[in-house]
């Protein structure tokens, strides 16, 4: 079988991610140590001659649309916005994102409590009077439709849950029955989830993407962004098999935003809009498909 591009890439993402720094102009970077972890782009950890090592991420395949471009203003958006700590954007264009380097995480309570505090700060401060952003943005390697909307029920329907039904992979895994059974569920949501305020919201805030600052502070990275329920960040963390340090998380987020105390039957409604995301982007889907199925289940016939 002939090797494609991409296949020689993942082959040598070192290589390609030292080629696309130099050709942007970063020609102090030296050497680049490729890191696991992200699901959509190759990135390492670049050395500099007389600076600091950075993150470099980049597309062996680039996607249509400037991706790194919108994921650098949601950066700053949850910044300057929100109130969260980001890494800096040292370099964003068509091909590669540059940003200065986290730590990993702490296994500590004491860090996720924080960062129920910083979570809480973030969608408590920035509570919006319509659903949507101001332009389009990315989740993975799809286009997130952002257009505006007034209703969030409208919203979270058309450009979170059918908006992935075209994909040709979902078409493949999900049969006639299943696509009737979402359209079911969209239509019925202000019957299943409480009406809330749209605020501003991570929008891919699974554990992967919470690091933390050199001093130690919660920090995001990998942002898709838009006004939306706060339901939608807090559905990521609570379905993504947080770490058993993480409970504190939950307990002291729901009691800063005095959270109803049903929101964790909910959880798994907003969080179609995840699976149904990656079922539509990746071969192996992690058990998305079987997730959107049994969540659908109760919609397959009519009421």
């Amino acid at each position: 079988m002939a090797e494609t591009r991409e296949d020689a890439l993942a082959m040598r993402p070192a290589a390609f991610l030292l080629e696309c720094l130099h050709r942007s102009g970063m020609r102090d970077v030296v050497e680049v140590n490729p890191v696991t972890g992200g699901l959509a782009a190759l990135a390492g950890i670049a050395t500099r001659r007389d600076a600091p090592p950075v993150f470099v991420k980049a597309f062996a395949d680039r996607p249509d649309g400037f991706p790194f471009l919108a994921e650098a203003e949601g950066l700053t958006a949850l910044r300057e916005i929100g109130g969260m700590a980001t890494p800096d954007v040292i370099l964003a264009n068509e091909e590669l994102l540059v940003l200065s380097e986290l730590r990993a995480r702490p296994g500590s309570e004491t860090f996720w409590e924080q960062f129920a505090h910083a979570l809480t700060r973030l969608h408590t401060s920035t509570v919006h009077h319509r659903f949507g952003w101001h332009s389009d943005n990315w989740l993975g390697r799809r286009r997130q439709i952002n257009t505006w909307n007034n209703n969030g029920f409208a919203f979270f329907a058309e450009h979170r849950l059918l908006r992935w039904l075209g994909e040709p992979r979902v078409e493949a895994a999900l049969d006639a029955n299943d696509r009737t059974a979402l359209e079911r569920l969209c239509n019925r949501l202000p019957e299943l989830l409480p009406p809330r305020p749209a605020c501003l919201t991570h929008g891919d805030l699974w554990s992967q993407n919470l690091l933390a600052t050199p001093d130690g502070r919660p920090a995001l990275i990998d942002p898709a962004v838009s006004y939306m329920w706060a339901d939608v960040d807090l559905a990521h963390v609570w379905t993504t098999a947080p770490p058993p340090e993480a409970q504190l998380f939950f307990a002291v987020y729901a009691e800063l935003t005095s959270l109803d105390s049903g929101w964790q039957a909910r959880m798994p409604i907003i969080q179609l809009r995840q699976h149904l995301a990656v079922l539509a982007q990746f071969d192996d889907d992690w058990g998305a498909a079987d997730l959107i199925r049994a969540t659908l289940a109760p919609f397959r016939t009519s009421p």
